[in-house]
């Protein structure tokens, strides 16, 4: 007979912790647009059932033209990243345990919610780079399909607790990196794409009030071994959802995005340890009572922030200094 490890023990009190969280999860389920009074893809693009849906189109592609190439493959690579939705969810599953698929448990709802919020963001921003004719939609298809099939690892497993950290962070840093994409666009004169990654900023900035609010419950409740989970979860470094990203030519391709995605202020070291600093005061870590271990990642985690914006400068000055390089997504040309 296989006896149970620390280990074991630990996974299993998270999950149970998890599970008795269902009545806080349903309380939050107001999070979640009804259906009825959601936005939908349609409601951003040029009516081509229209009898003038030709005039139509080419105002909505005018200010297109725009767009600058590097912001244009920033978008690109959070079009792509958002398309990948099918593996997060296969992932925030493991909570849900949704096994039939139609579960009526708090958890499995808002699982299903927020799959179904987020699909949209992919389907609108696929739609937007479709119709403005600016990028190479057969090599960002190869993009999406190569992403998905090669999977994606948050580095969570096997922790529960880490399945709802990883999102907590994740949320937050696609609702601002939407959000500066947004403001970017408007400062083209592109207002369609201003408002079309506003609106999915907005969205992302609901569900991270789910995720972090729910772990906070979790800290509150086991305080001890949700900060040790926190602390492995920055030591390993959090793992972008499209870091798998490929196109069929270029093997280094969510390295070069990345880079254009700094040099242009969309997403940065700074964001990066921003977002560190946020959930460390919103789960209040500094004013836990733990000790041992959990005490040493209590003083690790309330450092971090501070130790990556030490070295943010540098970062930024060297991806300055990175030649530019061509991406397919934009027909080769250099960004």
């Amino acid at each position: 007979m296989k006896t149970s490890t620390s280990e074991d023990v630990h996974l299993r009190d998270q999950m149970e912790l998890l599970q008795s969280l269902e009545p806080e999860v349903t309380k939050h389920l107001s999070l979640l647009t009804p259906v009825e009074k959601a936005w939908q893809p349609t409601d951003f693009l040029p009516d081509l059932n229209s009898e003038d849906w030709h005039d139509c189109l080419k105002r909505f592609r005018e200010p297109a033209q725009n767009i600058s190439d590097e912001l244009l493959v920033v978008l690109v690579g959070n079009m792509v990243t958002e398309e990948a939705l099918p593996n997060y969810s296969i992932l925030l599953n493991l909570i849900a345990r949704d096994c039939a698929g139609a579960s009526n448990t708090g958890w499995a709802r808002w699982m299903r919610g927020w799959t179904a919020e987020e699909n949209r963001h992919g389907d609108l921003l696929n739609a937007y780079l479709r119709l403005t004719g600016r990028v190479n939609m057969r090599s960002v298809e190869l993009t999406v399909h190569h992403l998905i099939g090669s999977g994606f690892d948050p580095r969570s497993y096997p922790d529960p607790y880490a399945g709802l950290i990883y999102p907590s962070f994740q949320e937050r840093a696609t609702k601002l990196s939407h959000g500066k994409v947004s403001r970017l666009a408007s400062n083209a004169g592109d207002a369609n794409l201003s408002r079309i990654c506003a609106t999915v900023a907005g969205d992302e900035g609901r569900h991270e009030q789910f995720y972090t609010r729910i772990m906070g419950e979790v800290m509150d409740r086991d305080p001890e071994q949700g900060i040790l989970v926190f602390r492995q979860m920055m030591r390993r470094v959090i793992a972008m959802p499209g870091k798998l990203m490929f196109d069929g030519q270029d093997r280094s391709l969510f390295d070069h995005f990345a880079i254009v995605a700094q040099r242009i202020g969309v997403y940065t070291v700074s964001d990066y340890a921003q977002i560190i600093r946020h959930l460390v005061q919103t789960w209040d870590i500094a004013h836990r009572s733990v000790t041992g271990k959990a005490a040493s990642a209590q003083e690790f985690l309330c450092a971090q922030a501070e130790r990556l914006e030490t070295l943010a400068d540098s970062i930024a000055a060297d991806i300055a200094s990175q030649p530019q390089v061509k991406f397919n997504w934009i027909h080769d040309r250099m960004a």
